[in-house]
């Protein structure tokens, strides 16, 4: 694939992730130098999937769990062609300004992807920043603002873009005009994982710097549940399974139907079965996310089984010339007045990729389309182009589904505008689209990043 061949598949979106044998586009002196903010679980997978597919060398990792922290950096050093231990640091501001960092991954919890991202953007690196993008939608509009000014790649986590199977889906079924024309989607996630209990609260271990951890959002009670993972069952950190796990099906159904904002969007729900938890998303949760002529409707539920069994996290695409079912599994299309339906089911790379078989927590099915969203990411450093899953459709994905939550915490249907980047005629939904920050921490600002 030539340079004029790769800006016009970058265009139409077709599959970067079924390259192989990448090689970067113009010659590297040396390796290129990685930094990553949070090697906790995705931060891990997701960097030793780019280690797969260009042998950068991983030089610096910061975290505020020492211990997390020098686990990361022993499998670094033991998966990586240099065997180089990385530098380690527990301040990612003292990284930035010691590190010269080419591509800084920022896995942090949601509540410091903004100013971690702005940071390192700031410092000169292309960033590759875990989704949802923010907690407030003005986080996303600096982040974005930071990423133009400074003219860096930021590729956001939404590798749905990169998956094989959804990749040949949308080419056979939606872009080829088999599906014919969509008028509804109806995304879903019934997976019960909304944390259950009211542990006590402890002393965080000496390993933690919780004040540092808890960074701009409010101060809590330390519970052990809250990290390393536990932190998605709070609102003070995140945005619940609408931001968690909404946010992958939405972008995704943006991408295969090439639609941008939403000029609508309502939603209702709560804690309406899981009472006794000391979690605070919501359980159970609609929304609609109005496009005119196509409708895109989101549930989850965190009882209960699932509408399809199959398909208990997915896009359901409802066409006039037929129905296509799409999950990080697989797909079905089933054709409109007979024909015979169609099934793909996920490819695995097991047997290229045989480390992948062993790698502790890594999602299996997932690592394809990491190693494609990485390669994406790297082209667009070398061309100086968008990534697929670029900043700004990182953001219109990330900032709908937090809209989606203001609207049913203000039980109104939101009006948005996405010139003024606000929401018409609701003051109380605007002041809600930015957080308050906990001192000494600071709120990027879009018009002074």
């Amino acid at each position: 694939m030539n340079r004029r061949d790769f800006l016009r598949a970058g265009t139409a979106g077709v599959a970067l992730s079924a390259l192989k044998g990448y090689a970067p586009l113009f010659a590297q002196s040396s390796p290129r130098r990685a930094g990553l903010i949070g090697p906790g679980w995705y931060g891990k997978s997701a960097v030793l999937r780019l280690l797969q597919v260009e042998p950068v060398t991983v030089t610096a990792l910061c975290d505020v769990d020492t211990r997390m922290l020098n686990d990361a950096a022993d499998l670094f050093a033991a998966r990586q062609a240099t065997h180089q231990r990385p530098r380690i640091y527990t301040d990612y501001r003292e990284m930035l300004k010691k590190e010269p960092l080419d591509i800084v991954h920022v896995a942090t919890p949601d509540h410091w992807h903004a100013l971690a991202a702005i940071a390192a953007i700031k410092a000169g690196a292309d960033v590759y920043v875990e989704k949802p993008i923010s907690v407030d939608v003005v986080e996303g509009q600096a982040m974005l603002a930071a990423a133009r000014k400074y003219k860096r790649v930021v590729q956001v986590g939404l590798q749905r873009r990169s998956t094989p199977h959804v990749i040949e889906a949308r080419e056979r079924f939606i872009k080829s005009g088999r599906l014919g024309t969509v008028g509804l989607v109806e995304m879903c996630s019934y997976y019960h994982m909304r944390f259950r209990g009211n542990p006590e609260p402890q002393t965080p271990p000496e390993s933690l710097d919780y004040d540092f951890w808890t960074g701009p959002a409010p101060m809590l009670p330390f519970t052990p549940n809250k990290h390393a993972r536990g932190w998605r069952a709070y609102m003070e950190y995140g945005n619940g399974i609408m931001g968690d796990m909404g946010v992958h099906m939405f972008d995704m159904t943006r991408w295969m139907l090439d639609l941008g904002w939403p000029a609508r969007i309502s939603s209702s729900g709560g804690i309406l079965v899981d009472k006794a938890s000391q979690s605070n998303i919501a359980d159970t949760q609609t929304a609609t996310f109005d496009y005119g002529d196509t409708t895109v409707l989101w549930q989850h539920r965190t009882w209960g089984r699932p509408a399809d069994e199959k398909y208990p996290w997915s896009s359901i695409f409802y066409g006039d010339k037929g129905t296509l079912k799409v999950s990080v599994m697989g797909y079905d299309f089933i054709p409109q007045g007979g024909g015979t339906p169609e099934h793909v089911d996920v490819k695995y790379e097991l047997d290229e990729y045989p480390e992948d078989r062993t790698e502790k927590d890594l999602e299996r099915h997932v690592a394809p389309a990491l190693r494609g969203h990485m390669t994406n990411f790297l082209h667009a450093i070398d061309t100086r182009t968008l990534p697929v899953s670029d900043i700004g459709e990182g953001h219109i994905s990330s900032a709908s589904c937090i809209l989606a939550n203001l609207a049913m915490k203000t039980g109104r249907t939101l009006v948005w505008d996405p010139e003024a980047g606000r929401v018409t005629g609701d003051d109380e939904a605007n002041r809600l689209l930015k957080r308050p920050y906990r001192s000494p921490w600071i709120h990027p600002d879009p018009a002074t990043v």
